[in-house]
C-alpha cells in the first residue's frame, strides 16, 4: 500500500530532544556519566497537599467520568490566585483550563486565523510558537530578538504591510530560550501597539514565578487595556512541578476565550477532575515551595554561569526562566557541532540554539534541572575535558 501523509509533516524535523535523548541512552548503556541539561522538566517534587488532593479525588468513581467543563471551584481558585498574585481581577468567563500551554498554543490559532492570515512569532523562540500558527494555515512573520535590544522586539521595525495582515502576535517573558524578562514599560507599549494595529496579543507566562535577583514576575493582563487586546497563558507545570499533570489556563479577553472554548469543545471532554482538584490545592494552598524552588534555581544558575565563566567561557546570568542561554565558544562552527562535541567529551547535554530559530544559531540552552553539587561536577567535567582550551 502506498501511504500518503500530510504535507504538514514536511515542516517538521525529528525533535532535537528525541535525538539528544537517544544518544543519552546509548551513553548510559556504555557506562558513561551523563549530565542532562537539555529538557526543562523540574526535578522538584509537587507539594504533598497537591498530591493528596489528587489522590483523594481519584477515590471517588464519579470523578472518573467526563468532566466536560471546568469546575466552578477551579475557576474561583484561578480568579482568586490572579487577584492575589498579580493584582488582576478575572471573571470566570475570562478563564479556561487547558491540557498544558503547549496544547493551548497549538490550538488557539485554529480559532483565530483564516488561511493566509499573518502571525508574528519570535526568532529565536520556543518551537510551538511557530508550529501552532503554521498548523492553523497562517503565514509566519518572524520578529527578531537581539541581545543588543535586551531580547525585546523592536515593534517600530515591523513593516506596515506585515502589520496590516497580522492577526495575532506571540510574546513570552520571562522568555524561553533567551532567559530575558520584560519591563512594565514594554507591555504598556505592546498594548498600545496592539490597539493601533488591531492585532491580538498572545502572552505565554509560563515562567513568571522563576525570576531572579529580587525581581518579581508579573502578568501582561495587569496592564491597562490588556484584556481588550489579548490573552495570557499561565501554567502550573514549572511553578508547581506538575509537568505531567498537563494543566494550564488561558485568561483574558472573554470573546477570545468564548470562541476558543467552542473550538476545544469539539476535541476534548475537559480536564480529568482529580487534576482539577490538584490544581485547586496548588493555587489556594501554601506558596512557600514556589519561592524556595526559585531560590534553588538561582543557586543553580550561579553555579553554572559563574563556573563556566571562571573557565574562560563567558556565560551571562539568566534574568528569568529555568534556563541559561549562552553564546558558543568562538572556535566552534555551529551550535549542533558544539553540543555534539560537548556531549561526547564531557557527558554534558545541552540544546543547540538553532532548535529555536535561525537567530539561535551560535548559542546553546542549558536547563537548570540538576542540583548545585551535580552542576559543579558537570562544570568540572568540562574543565577536565579541555574542550574550551
Amino acid at each position: 500500500m502506498d501511504l500518503k501523509f500530510s504535507d504538514n509533516l514536511k515542516y517538521f524535523q525529528t525533535g532535537i530532544f528525541n535525538v539528544l535523548n537517544d544518544r543519552r541512552a546509548e551513553m548510559l548503556k556504555e557506562g558513561r556519566t551523563v549530565y542532562n541539561l537539555s529538557v526543562g522538566t523540574p526535578d522538584f517534587e509537587p507539594d504533598r497537599h497537591v498530591v493528596d488532593a489528587l489522590i483523594e479525588a481519584a477515590r471517588d468513581p464519579e470523578n472518573w467520568k467526563y468532566s466536560l467543563r471546568d469546575m466552578p471551584a477551579l475557576l474561583d481558585a484561578v480568579s482568586g490566585f490572579y487577584e492575589e498574585r498579580f493584582g488582576v481581577v478575572m471573571e470566570t468567563n475570562e478563564i479556561m483550563s487547558l491540557y498544558g500551554s503547549q496544547e493551548g498554543l497549538t490550538h488557539i490559532g485554529f480559532s483565530l486565523c483564516n488561511k493566509g492570515d499573518v502571525v508574528l512569532v519570535p526568532n529565536p523562540g520556543y518551537p510551538i510558537f511557530e508550529i501552532g500558527p503554521y498548523l492553523s494555515g497562517a503565514e509566519l512573520a518572524f520578529y527578531q530578538l537581539l541581545p543588543e535590544n535586551m531580547y525585546l522586539p523592536d515593534l517600530d521595525s515591523i513593516p506596515a504591510e506585515t502589520l496590516s495582515r497580522a492577526k495575532f502576535m506571540l510574546v513570552s517573558y520571562p522568555m524561553n530560550p533567551v532567559c530575558a524578562t520584560a519591563p512594565k514599560g514594554f507591555y504598556e507599549k505592546l498594548v498600545a501597539f496592539a490597539k493601533r494595529n488591531n492585532i491580538i496579543i498572545i502572552h505565554d507566562n509560563a515562567y513568571s514565578d522563576i525570576v531572579y535577583d529580587g525581581d518579581k514576575g508579573g502578568s501582561f493582563l495587569s496592564i491597562d487595556g490588556a484584556k481588550e487586546v489579548g490573552v495570557e497563558f499561565y501554567s502550573l507545570s514549572k511553578s508547581y512541578n506538575m509537568t505531567g499533570a498537563r494543566i494550564s489556563f488561558v485568561l483574558g479577553n472573554s470573546e477570545i476565550i468564548r470562541n476558543f472554548r467552542m473550538l476545544r469543545s469539539q476535541i476534548d471532554y475537559g480536564i480529568f477532575k482529580p487534576i482539577q482538584y490538584a490544581a485547586i490545592a496548588a493555587l489556594t494552598g501554601p506558596q512557600d515551595s514556589v519561592r524556595k524552588n526559585c531560590e534553588e534555581y538561582q543557586k543553580r544558575r550561579d553555579a553554572l554561569c559563574d563556573g563556566l565563566t571562571d573557565l574562560g567561557w563567558s556565560v551571562p546570568r539568566s534574568k528569568g526562566s529555568m534556563f541559561v542561554w549562552a553564546r558558543i565558544p568562538e572556535k566552534f562552527g555551529s551550535s549542533t557541532e558544539f553540543c555534539t562535541k560537548l556531549m561526547e567529551r564531557t557527558g554534558v547535554i545541552c540544546t543547540p540554539g538553532n532548535a529555536f530559530g535561525t537567530l539561535g544559531e551560535g548559542y546553546v540552552r542549558f536547563a537548570l534541572v540538576l542540583p548545585v553539587t551535580v552542576i559543579k561536577e558537570a562544570v568540572e567535567s568540562i574543565r577536565m575535558s579541555g574542550i574550551l582550551a
